[in-house]
């Protein structure tokens, strides 16, 4: 392998995240169940050598790298936090589209927040880091929902709203590697037990 590949983590599960409410900016912590789902993504990753890790300033994501990722220093990268839902922000789905039918993340203007293009700006000038500073090796990488699955169709060549065809479970690790000169996805949603090939190992 000569040239990095991600191991895109999400944060373990908060109570946010359980009752289904966008969760941007608000600083919530995980609960018992996320703080175990992350021991469980560690075992997952047993036998993966991190050369480094990156992790969103946020404290769910910041609690899931220190229990998957204690060994390896961390950066706090501030273009990882989760897309700001301004108006949407603690709301479900379904209680968005009580109001106005058909909402959803990907194709609706988030009132008070940000677009999906400043959100796919972000993550482009995280990608930029890697190139700069990883020449070679696994990097892990802590973050949020939907700022991750943008971060895989960037990764892909896809546009942001690209994103909705990467839906991420709580603390699961997803493979973004290469196949010759492409940039590809190797795997999604992996959980302890599932077998992340050995041969993407370095």
């Amino acid at each position: 392998m000569t040239r990095p590949q991600l191991l895109v983590i999400r944060h373990g599960e908060t109570e946010w995240s359980r009752a289904w409410k966008h969760t941007g900016r608000t600083d919530v912590p995980l609960t018992s169940v996320g703080r175990d789902e992350a021991r469980a993504a560690a075992r997952t990753l047993d036998g993966w050598h991190l050369a480094n890790a990156y992790c969103s300033p946020l404290q769910r994501a910041r609690e899931t790298a220190d229990l998957v990722a204690a060994t390896c220093g961390t950066s706090i990268d501030d273009d990882l936090v989760e897309w700001d839902y301004g108006d949407a922000e603690g709301r479900t789905t379904s209680e968005m589209r009580a109001h106005e039918p058909g909402w959803s993340v990907w194709t609706h203007p988030m009132i008070g927040g940000e677009n999906i293009g400043e959100v796919g700006v972000r993550v482009d000038r995280f990608l930029h880091r890697i190139d700069r500073e990883v020449n070679t090796g696994n990097v892990a990488v802590f973050a949020h929902g939907h700022l991750l699955s943008v971060l895989i169709a960037r990764w892909c060549g896809f546009e942001p709203i690209e994103g909705r065809r990467f839906a991420l479970a709580t603390a699961t690790v997803s493979l973004l590697g290469w196949h010759r000169e492409d940039r590809v996805l190797r795997a999604l949603n992996h959980r302890v037990g599932d077998v992340l090939d050995p041969l993407f190992r370095t």
